[in-house]
């Protein structure tokens, strides 16, 4: 058997002396491993990096064999984002989510928003706000999503402040004040219609709104724990937020002292 397709590597593990092998996830075979003969050689080690776009060809006797991979370079993104731990933990995370998928269902609206994320994973604003509406996707993709659409009260679609954590729907402002602490909080960015970007506060509330149901619908069922590259990016995302909030502060100072 054979086939071809792109890819984008998610990881790599030792396999003897020489080889390696490869976890990536395929534009239309889904999250796929393979085997790569040589593949911890000097020459693949640079292409066999985590976030590498590669055009791949598997083959194997039997469907449900490893079989062995040849990966070729499209897009050697690993050497840009290895400097920035908030692009090393948030690749990381993303790789993890996707483990959670089943093995070769294909998935082409994760792989196509993947490939879009590592584009921009070295622009540390964006990262926390991109990392929770991929977060959001794969819930989706599971079968667990969340309905922000309307107010699942009153049908209403503006001021959609809350989520409500037993059925996952939006919740408007007036709808939801009674019962505010019971209510998980909407950050503003992902609220139907909203152009205004994501500070640390509104980050670390989609965070918690999007933990919450991975803990019930996913880790909880499956008594896995949250992946530790996900503490590492919020972490990583809190000092770069305090380092942006110093930064104007020491700036005017020093403006003031010339």
């Amino acid at each position: 058997m054979e086939w071809r397709d792109e890819g984008i590597i998610l990881g790599t593990r030792k396999h003897g002396e020489t080889s390696a092998v490869l976890e990536v996830m395929t534009r239309a075979h889904g999250r796929h491993l393979g085997l790569v003969r040589g593949g911890r050689s000097r020459k693949q080690q640079p292409v066999l990096q985590a976030g590498n776009r590669v055009e791949l060809t598997w083959r194997a006797r039997l469907d449900e064999h490893l079989g062995t991979f040849q990966a070729e370079p499209i897009e050697l993104n690993a050497a840009r984002l290895i400097d920035s731990a908030i692009a090393v933990y948030a690749l990381q995370t993303l790789a993890a989510h996707l483990r959670l998928l089943p093995e070769r269902d294909p998935h082409a609206a994760l792989y196509e928003t993947l490939a879009i994320l590592i584009e921009h994973l070295s622009e540390a604003d964006a990262v926390g706000e991109l990392v929770v509406r991929f977060e959001l996707l794969v819930l989706d993709e599971l079968g667990f999503g969340l309905d922000l659409s309307e107010c699942a009260a009153t049908g209403a679609l503006e001021e959609l402040t809350y989520v409500s954590p037993k059925s996952g729907r939006a919740v408007s402002r007036a709808a939801g004040e009674p019962w505010r602490d019971k209510l998980l909080p909407l950050p503003l960015f992902l609220q139907r219609g909203a152009r205004q970007g994501a500070d640390l506060k509104a980050i670390e509330d989609a965070f918690r709104l999007s933990s919450f149901f991975f803990a019930r619908h996913v880790y909880e069922p499956r008594g896995i724990e949250v992946p530790d590259a996900r503490s590492g990016l919020l972490m990583a995302l809190r000092k770069f937020y305090a380092a942006q909030a110093i930064s104007p502060r020491a700036l005017s100072h020093g403006d003031t002292a010339a």
